[in-house]
């Protein structure tokens, strides 16, 4: 299969085909006459693997980790099973930041309905930000 032919069967870019054989992990034979890359069946399977693994939040080396250690037969299953649960720990974490992000803006949003615009006058910058989780004006009261 010449590169289009691939990207088409994989239902990718033929620039997401060049980008994984650059990285190595796909590994197409030369025409020595034309010089063209022919991929095989096995670069398919690669290909939609890395695809699927990306999916689901693997890094390019631990795609090239995984298919390093498949490539020596070794079963890659206990690192991709150690490297998700640390990984899903980290999103879970991130998750947990956005929650409380997005509480401190509803609530920042909440105080400035009630707050005057301010002009900038030496003490302040823009008060909406910096008093806008004043106890004082949280419960409604200007200071």
């Amino acid at each position: 299969m010449k590169v289009k032919e691939l990207a088409t069967a994989a239902d990718v870019t033929p620039d997401t085909v060049r980008f994984y054989t650059r990285e190595g992990l796909l590994r197409p034979s030369r025409n020595p006459d034309n010089n063209y890359q022919y991929y095989d069946a096995e670069d398919l399977r690669r290909l939609r693997f890395a695809r699927k693994a990306r999916q689901l939040g693997f890094s390019l080396p631990e795609i090239r980790q995984i298919l390093g250690q498949a490539d020596e037969h070794h079963s890659p299953c206990p690192m991709v099973r150690d490297v998700f649960e640390q990984r899903l720990a980290e999103v879970e974490r991130e998750i947990a930041e956005l929650q409380q992000l997005r509480t401190r803006m509803v609530s920042a949003l909440s105080a400035w309905q009630e707050m005057p615009d301010g002009t900038p006058d030496g003490h302040t910058i823009c008060r909406l930000i910096e008093h806008w989780d004043d106890p004082a004006t949280c419960s409604g009261k200007e200071h």
